[in-house]
C-alpha cells in the first residue's frame, strides 16, 4: 500500500509539472477542452455510474460543473486527479489520447470505500 501511495504521488507530481515559459509558448495544448468523464464502480458498495464534465487547460485539470477537481495532465497524456464533493472523495489516474481517455479510480463515496474505472470523451 505504501508503494502504491508513493507511485500515485510521483504520478501527480509529474503530471502537474509546469513547462518553462518558452516551451509553454510553443507547445500545442493537445488536451485542452471540456471532457465528459463517466465513472463506473466495479468494487465496493457503490452501484451508480456518474458522468461529470472536467476542464483541461494546459497541464491543469479542473471542474467544469460541480465539486472540486484538482490535478494535471502531462505531455504524454498521463492524467491524475482528485475529486471532492462534500464528504466524498476519489483519486483517479489514467491516460488521455486524442479525444478519448480511460483509467482507474478509488475513493470514499458517501461513507463507502469504492473503486472502478473511468472513460472520457472530449466534447
Amino acid at each position: 500500500m505504501r508503494t502504491l501511495r508513493w507511485t500515485f504521488a510521483a504520478v501527480v507530481l509529474a503530471a502537474v509539472a509546469t513547462p518553462g515559459a518558452a516551451d509553454a509558448a510553443t507547445r500545442p495544448r493537445a488536451y485542452d477542452g471540456t471532457w465528459n468523464v463517466t465513472f463506473t464502480p466495479v468494487a465496493g458498495n457503490c452501484h451508480a455510474s456518474n458522468t461529470v464534465p472536467f476542464l483541461v487547460s494546459g497541464t491543469r485539470v479542473a471542474s467544469a460543473g460541480g465539486g472540486k477537481v484538482t490535478g494535471g495532465v502531462g505531455r504524454n497524456g498521463i492524467v491524475a486527479v482528485r475529486i471532492v464533493v462534500g464528504a466524498s472523495w476519489a483519486n483517479g489516474n489514467g491516460r488521455l489520447a486524442g479525444d478519448s481517455g480511460a483509467g482507474r479510480w478509488s475513493g470514499l463515496i458517501t461513507g463507502d470505500r469504492c473503486s472502478g474505472i473511468w472513460q472520457a470523451t472530449r466534447g
